[in-house]
């Protein structure tokens, strides 16, 4: 059967449920033979599994090391987990030959969280509903009950630093997708990208983080599907990073927004042992106004970041740029 953009786009609860009877039916195929072609259903996961898994940090020696839900959806679609990591690729166009519908639903989808949440519900029910539970296919999302997809980490993507990166990249994208996208869907592609890889950084910073402000040890748990309170910014900014520096997750911190925002502005730094500073104009600040002493003072801000025992630390060179470019001592 020959797929449409419709059939990912404006996906039926019973398009899901015959696609998914189809793939328990299937029967693995053997090393070296060629896949079956990947059902919407199974494309649509792969998209949403984007938001949890890099791929391009995952070759054929590493695939192993990828993070859930690559091998779980690997077990349930009866494929090898490179070829879950392969449509990954195709869906971010990272493959120059990846198939049309693949980049035109992963812009589509990712550019409108509201529609890609609801898709994702309709793909699972689905699955309920052709005897697929959690456990051969976890709500790895948590948003099988509702709630919004929230996107971590956008408020440090100012307009202007992603057009610029973008006016950059733009002819190297546009000859990756050659023939296949329009040069506004290519642009579409870009920011979308850009965007996931962001929220990807920073939920990986609030793991390593333990979830809590850095500074004050703020923690709100929400439920699933809410807004995050906490910021995850980067120690060396988004616009003044490379691509691999806005990806490394010893390039951030997870904050409130208080702490984040005099983070930011230079009020506060840390050194290489973890040590919190204050710049002078934030200590005049505080001998002047008891509002500021309460929020950054030392019964508020440790003497140290706290991070968990098994947390990655702050990378050297992210810091001495911190200290170097906004830091006001």
């Amino acid at each position: 059967m020959a797929y449409s953009e419709a059939d990912y786009l404006d996906l039926t609860l019973t398009a899901a449920q015959r696609q998914w009877v189809s793939i328990r039916a299937r029967r693995p195929v053997s090393a070296g033979k060629r896949q079956v072609r990947f059902e919407p259903v199974e494309t649509l996961l792969c998209l949403a599994a984007m938001y949890l898994v890099d791929h391009s940090r995952f070759g054929s020696s590493t695939v192993h090391r990828a993070p859930e839900p690559v091998h779980q959806l690997s077990r349930l679609f009866r494929r090898p987990p490179s070829s879950i990591l392969a449509k990954m690729a195709n869906l971010d166009g990272s493959r120059s030959h990846g198939a049309k519908f693949d980049l035109l639903a992963g812009v589509t989808l990712r550019a409108d969280p509201s529609r890609m949440a609801n898709t994702y519900r309709v793909v699972l029910a689905g699955a309920r509903s052709a005897g697929i539970g959690q456990g051969l296919l976890p709500d790895f999302l948590e948003l099988e009950e509702g709630g919004d997809l929230h996107m971590l980490g956008q408020e440090e993507l100012a307009r202007s630093s992603v057009e610029r990166a973008l006016d950059a990249e733009l002819r190297r994208w546009q000859e990756r997708t050659r023939d296949q996208l329009s040069e506004r869907d290519t642009e579409r592609l870009m920011l979308v990208a850009v965007r996931t890889a962001q929220h990807r950084f920073a939920r990986r910073v609030h793991l390593n983080c333990g979830g809590s402000c850095v500074f004050c040890g703020f923690e709100v748990a929400l439920e699933p599907g809410s807004p995050n309170m906490l910021r995850a910014s980067h120690i060396k900014p988004w616009r003044d990073s490379d691509d691999r520096e806005r990806l490394d997750v010893t390039n951030g911190l997870a904050a409130c927004p208080t702490h984040d925002a005099g983070f930011d502005s230079g009020l506060l730094t840390v050194d290489i042992d973890l040590t919190v500073r204050r710049s002078t104009r934030l200590r005049t600040a505080m001998m002047r106004n008891e509002a500021v002493r309460r929020v950054f003072g030392p019964d508020a801000v440790g003497s140290t970041i706290t991070l968990p025992e098994d947390a990655t630390a702050p990378g050297r060179g992210f810091i001495e740029w911190h200290q170097a470019h906004v830091f006001a001592a």
